[in-house]
């Protein structure tokens, strides 16, 4: 299987946080969605592949290509948004395209007017004027238009309403038709990785905790419901963790339908990804 993006050991320290022999892959023509807590690691991550950070050990590669070696050319196949505009402010969208494509081989004049149009961005109002947003539809519109191969969008639907949030993932979803497009995006709405992310890379305190493609997550893992009593007739092995609440406790378990057949006095739920992280985070072991 051809990868866009594959992460080996990575590792970096700092004196209050280590990103902790991270290793994940991105197959071509997938969007894996990357979430955890706030300070869990997650952009540290993205820095360190995007060469913004030196990494203390670790290979990573991108679209083949050694990433403390990467040229120009593979450069201009990366498209990347952040959480906040790091363009000028006293620019137009206008003026800014005219800046980008000196600078992006493969810029698309025509294609980035259409995205603007599409996003309802005004190309003639200062930066500056832009709601949060605004600042993120146009973040998006210039990843696209210099037609890169592998989009690396950290919260890129951060501030967004929930139609255009709709809008921006469809466009991610129709990006990633091309089998060598690929998609990493972090994100702290799990819903919308719901909707389009192929795996799920989960990162706690600097660990991955798992890489697992979306759709078995989902269907495998589940929550049980239960009393103190119950709880207790429970088989620890089965728990991977668990919550107390006032008159319940809250057991994540990685193979619902065991677990249903198991214990069929208690009620076992899916889990939706935002439940499984909130369980693994601040949940308790045995």
């Amino acid at each position: 299987m051809n990868t866009a993006l594959t992460i080996t050991g990575l590792t970096k320290k700092y004196s209050h946080f280590t990103l902790d022999n991270i290793s994940f892959s991105i197959p071509s023509g997938s969007i894996v969605g990357l979430i955890g807590e706030n300070g869990a690691g997650k952009s540290t991550t993205i820095n360190s592949v995007l060469g913004l950070i030196k990494k203390d050990s670790g290979k990573i590669t991108i679209l083949g290509h050694d990433v403390d070696t990467l040229d120009y050319a593979v450069k201009d196949k990366i498209g990347v948004v952040f959480d906040g505009s790091n363009f000028s402010e006293e620019l137009t969208p206008v003026k800014l395209s005219k800046v980008l494509r000196d600078i992006y081989s493969s810029w698309e004049q025509s294609y980035f007017n259409r995205l603007l149009d599409q996003l309802s961005i005004p190309a003639t109002k200062k930066i500056k004027t832009f709601s949060k947003g605004m600042k993120m539809k146009l973040s998006i519109a210039v990843a696209f238009a210099h037609h890169p191969q592998l989009l690396i969008l950290d919260e890129a639907t951060s501030g967004l309403d929930p139609i255009v949030r709709d809008d921006i993932l469809d466009m991610f979803l129709e990006f990633v038709q091309d089998e060598e497009h690929s998609i990493l995006v972090s994100s702290h709405i799990t819903s919308d990785l719901e909707k389009v992310a192929d795996y799920i890379v989960f990162i706690h305190a600097g660990k991955i905790i798992f890489c697992e493609p979306k759709d078995e997550l989902l269907e495998r893992y589940g929550i049980i419901k239960c009393g103190a009593a119950q709880f207790d007739a429970i088989d620890k092995k089965d728990i991977v963790t668990y919550r107390r609440q006032d008159y319940e406790r809250q057991v994540l378990v990685a193979n619902r339908q065991k677990a249903a057949k198991k214990y069929p006095k208690a009620m076992a739920i899916p889990a939706t990804i935002d439940e499984i992280m909130l369980l693994y985070v601040k949940g308790e072991n045995e």
